[in-house]
């Protein structure tokens, strides 16, 4: 089921239980669709269990029973945290295509008791999130919403990709498995025909998406932590994991012990205030990436191979700069 249709039921629903009758034709210009998408629609409702009465006199759709979207008694703290979080993440700077839970908020406020309103209000002015640099993915909400109906129905999609790892334009038939957002991006994991394997995409980099009619199954033990093992980040690589100790200079040594960057991490303070800082990672790239960052206040102890990669970057890195030119 696509993403509008979803949304359309949840829209159709809320008409249906807020207590009066409509006719096909209210609903259709309610929800913005012909009359016979409504029918459906309608239909598919009851087929989910809701339970429709029609007044054939009327010509007039209501809800019986039991409200399915009753309202709900927030607490300060559970209203406060909702409406942070959805107006902060729905907002210009927040998660990509999650513009919709800002009128979520607003809605959510709008039904409150007005004292708890104006608290929560005043509340939510004085608290912000500031959330990492992201791609904003502007023109890509389609392709976002074509992955999501694929999975939906276990349906293949044709990627047109722009890999930077192979340098050019990929096309694959992709079984999309999961769509996540991670830092910057949102991401989709699938088996790919092309690389006969499970790999991940780039939103940024889908040029464009073909929805096909082919059929697939996600393997019933498929989860997204299994198949990111110990990644740093996103990208496991083939082989062994390896256990890495980084030391850290004291200027940078509490600020790295306060965060938890990866999920097998384990930080020793010494006695001279350095920090040992010890993970286990499937692939040394990304990692590599973020000792760098630290500049001359990280050092890698283990493993060899990772202070050869460094060692190596740093020296293309001091050449460049010794040059005295761009």
């Amino acid at each position: 089921m696509s993403v509008a249709r979803t949304s359309r039921l949840l829209e159709l629903l809320n008409l249906l239980q807020s207590g009066r009758s409509h006719n096909a034709s209210s609903l259709a210009i309610e929800c913005r669709v012909s009359r016979r998408t409504i029918f459906r629609d309608l239909d598919l409702l009851r087929k989910a269990g809701v339970s429709l009465a029609f007044d054939e006199l009327e010509q007039r759709f209501t809800m019986t029973g039991e409200r399915l979207l009753p309202p709900t008694n927030f607490s300060t703290d559970e209203a406060l945290a909702i409406l942070v979080l959805c107006h902060e993440l729905g907002g210009r700077s927040g998660v990509p295509f999650y513009a919709p839970a800002q009128s979520a908020a607003m809605k959510l406020a709008s039904n409150l008791p007005a004292r708890l309103r104006d608290q929560l209000r005043d509340l939510t002015e004085a608290v912000e999130i500031q959330l990492p640099p992201r791609n904003p993915l502007e023109g890509r909400e389609p392709v976002y919403e074509r992955l999501i109906a694929a999975i939906g129905r276990l349906r293949s999609v044709r990627l047109y990709y722009d890999s930077l790892a192979e340098g050019g334009e990929v096309v694959t038939r992709l079984n999309p498995y999961r769509v996540f957002f991670s830092r910057r991006s949102w991401y989709v994991i699938g088996r790919s025909t092309v690389h006969r394997a499970v790999r991940t995409f780039n939103v940024s980099r889908i040029q464009k998406l073909e929805p096909l009619d082919d059929a697939y199954q996600i393997p019933p033990r498929f989860s997204l932590e299994k198949y990111l093992r110990n990644a740093w980040h996103l990208v496991p690589e083939l082989g062994p994991d390896s256990d890495v100790l980084i030391r850290f200079q004291p200027l940078v040594a509490r600020n790295v012990a306060e965060v938890q960057w990866h999920k097998t991490q384990q930080a020793t303070f010494n006695a001279d205030g350095t920090l040992d800082f010890r993970v286990t990672v499937s692939g040394l790239n990304e990692i590599s990436w973020w000792v760098l960052g630290y500049g001359d206040q990280a050092e890698v102890i283990e493993p060899p191979a990772l202070r050869a990669m460094l060692a190596e970057r740093s020296q293309r890195m001091a050449a460049m700069y010794q040059n005295g030119k761009s």
